[in-house]
């Protein structure tokens, strides 16, 4: 049985990059990623999308009257394509209580600190302002709260006293690229288990 990839984007979409690399080689088996999402009409994630033969659509938020006819909208193209587990990757709002609920513990988000520190925007300047010496991403489930769901998985990535937001950024980006893929992987061998705040690795 295939898992059907649904990934929802607002930029250029390097994190669905390395998720669709590593759907194509095998590494995350028996599974597709159906359709692509975006929030923004020009987002290169759509490209990158199209480049691969995978559906590409675009959801105007503007056209809806209100966040929850938007995500009524969402829902109706995730269950068009079977959606099996939804990957935030670069998608710039918070999900509403609705979809969450429609995919409960089926939802991931990959953030670039290492969570619960620096939720929100701009994470990686957040870490530089405070002076930490450790940074990292996080892959998380989803719940209704901003960057709170149950951890997956962590990646730490040190701070140098030469680093700037976007070297810092870049090297945060190349563990996302790493760690993203072993969760979904790990998600489509049926390996997590979530209880409560914990998700356990089986």
């Amino acid at each position: 049985m295939t898992l059907n990839i649904a990934v929802l984007i607002s930029g250029r979409g390097s994190n669905l990059q390395s998720i669709i690399d590593n759907v194509e080689s095998g590494y995350i088996p028996n599974a597709c990623v159906s359709v692509v999402i975006s929030d923004k009409r020009d987002a290169y994630g759509l490209v990158r999308a199209m480049n691969h033969g995978i559906n590409a659509v675009f959801i105007d938020p503007a056209v809806y009257e209100s966040k929850k006819h938007f995500e009524n909208a969402l829902l109706e193209v995730l269950e068009k394509f079977s959606t099996d587990v939804l990957l935030l990757a670069g998608f710039m709002r918070i999900l509403g209580s609705n979809l969450i609920k429609a995919y409960n513990n089926r939802v991931m988000n990959i953030h670039p600190a290492l969570l619960p520190s620096f939720k929100g925007l701009h994470a990686q300047k957040q870490a530089l302002e405070y002076g930490v010496k450790i940074s990292g991403c996080t892959v998380h489930f989803v719940d209704e709260g901003m960057d709170s769901g149950p951890i997956i998985l962590q990646k730490s990535v040190p701070v140098l006293d030469s680093d700037t937001e976007d070297s810092l950024s870049e090297r945060i980006l190349a563990q996302e690229h790493i760690i993203f893929p072993e969760a979904v992987k790990l998600f489509a061998e049926g390996r997590l288990d979530v209880k409560g705040r914990r998700v356990h690795i089986l």
